[in-house]
């Protein structure tokens, strides 16, 4: 990680991508995630009509639940077209509820098929949530 307080950055994998995101709180981790996962797609937005979308979820625990907000943000995605680039997020024990901003995407140059739970593990170290995931592609 570098000196910043949240941010992420691509790390070597094998066969897929991966991102380790960092944040001061899980919310803004979440968000972080999302940002970085349409970074590693490459996608670009049209600048208009904005779409905005509300993504309420529940999960058994908070790795799933990072898992669930990713795959709904990528169903999103393949299915109509949206792409996000603005996220206020909240996770609140297993729930997380998210209002999102975007646009239909103009462009997407790299595709992800899922969001995968390989060595998922949310880590809270001195007050910096962090986690690596790795995206099937």
């Amino acid at each position: 990680m570098n000196e910043l307080s949240a941010g992420f950055t691509e790390i070597e994998h094998t066969a897929d991508w991966a991102l380790i995101v960092w944040a001061p709180n899980l919310g803004h981790l979440f968000a972080l995630a999302a940002e970085g996962m349409y970074w590693l797609m490459e996608v670009t937005l049209q600048s208009e009509p904005i779409v905005e979308r509300v993504i309420e979820l529940e999960s058994a625990d908070t790795e799933s639940l990072l898992v669930a907000f990713l795959s709904e943000l990528l169903y999103l995605s393949e299915m109509e077209g949206i792409g996000s680039n603005r996220f206020e997020v909240s996770v609140v024990e297993n729930r997380v509820t998210a209002a999102v901003r975007g646009a239909v995407m103009a462009s997407q140059k790299k595709e992800i098929k899922a969001v995968t739970y390989h060595h998922l593990n949310i880590e809270n170290t001195a007050g910096t949530y962090s986690v690596t995931i790795v995206f099937d592609v």
